[in-house]
């Protein structure tokens, strides 16, 4: 027996809203009036709100072809989160608002849903609101998230100092070459619908691209640690682009160092495959919603701990300009490579 599909036009938007909101639980004291009214409402303790909003395209975003939309779904509230946390702040709420054409059913929306909820569960944050909407052609995904800081702890992208250390979490390129793998296997089936993707092997930059996470573990670190960075952002467009990002807005240089750039042993593997440099995937590729921070050089030893922390470089004056010293030991200009949207 087929599955069923449920049109959306059968449910209207007021039904389709409560049917997906319909298992929707509060975690946040702040939240004091969710999902149902005209508007949520928010109590903030004294805190200062952070607020981020994104906004996802189908077609330019996301390819529904390799994008199962449960992960799709879990995707678009990591990716808003991990920029609460580039603040130094913890998420509490997010908006969730969807657009779709009518070959999307009640059945695959739940699909998309279900994602969401999982991420909302696992980073702690409710969903307090949205909307949903037709299109004209495909999926439009709009995600709000809001989080909370103490008022002295927020952290911005131009405040860092010269002589800070620049240090990043976790690996870099992984979610590149995810891609670039989900993007050639789907050509191969475009010419050949008989032959099968093959990820054999490859559950790790897969996963990267499909299912990232956001770096929650890391802010924690910060505050067991007592270690507030001078200047912080997340990885979204490449480490390259977001380097130059912070040397511009804090106007300094920087000094980094090929060697110190982590990347995984699996990411190596398949760069190799494909015959491509694992460095240019961690400078240029993007979408690895790693953190990238500086900090006071005497804090260096509060890092030590920290196995998912790597130090890759530090800041200098600003006619030094920003570079990078190879694994040969030569000296080149960091140039911005990463992901751009309007290309």
């Amino acid at each position: 027996m087929e599955n069923a599909r449920t049109e959306i036009s059968s449910l209207g938007e007021f039904g389709l809203i409560n049917h997906l909101t319909k298992n929707n639980e509060t975690r946040q004291a702040s939240t004091i009036l969710g999902v149902g009214d005209d508007a949520a409402v928010i109590d903030s303790f004294g805190k200062q709100t952070v607020v981020t909003t994104d906004l996802l395209i189908e077609g330019v975003h996301f390819d529904l072809m390799y994008t199962p939309l449960k992960h799709l779904g879990y995707k678009s509230v990591v990716v808003n989160l991990s920029d609460v946390y580039a603040m130094n702040a913890v998420p509490t709420q997010i908006t969730m608002s969807i657009a779709f054409s009518n070959r999307f059913s009640v059945e695959a929306l739940d699909e998309f849903y279900e994602g969401v909820y999982l991420a909302c569960e696992k980073y702690g944050v409710d969903l307090i609101g949205g909307d949903t909407s037709s299109s004209q052609k495909g999926f439009i995904i709009s995600v709000t998230a809001l989080g909370e800081v103490a008022a002295d702890k927020w952290v911005r992208r131009s405040t860092a100092r010269k002589g800070d250390l620049l240090c990043v979490s976790g690996y870099l390129g992984g979610a590149f070459l995810g891609l670039t793998l989900l993007e050639r296997e789907k050509k191969i089936w475009i010419e050949n619908p008989q032959i099968q993707p093959d990820l054999e092997g490859e559950k790790y930059i897969v996963g990267c691209i499909l299912r990232p996470e956001a770096r929650k573990d890391i802010v924690e670190f910060f505050e067991t640690s007592s270690l507030l960075p001078t200047a912080m952002m997340d990885v979204s467009d490449g480490l390259s682009s977001e380097i130059l990002h912070i040397c511009k807005q804090s106007n300094l240089g920087c000094m980094l160092y090929e060697d110190k750039i982590p990347v995984h042993e699996e990411s190596r593997q398949a760069a190799f495959k494909f015959g491509l440099d694992p460095t240019a995937c961690a400078l240029s590729g993007g979408e690895d919603y790693e953190l990238l921070f500086t900090i006071k050089q005497e804090d260096h030893d509060k890092l030590v701990l920290n196995e998912e922390i790597s130090v890759i470089g530090y800041m200098t004056e600003p006619e030094k300009g920003a570079h990078i010293i190879t694994k040969g030991g030569n000296k080149h200009a960091i140039t911005a490579q990463g992901w751009n949207a309007f290309t």
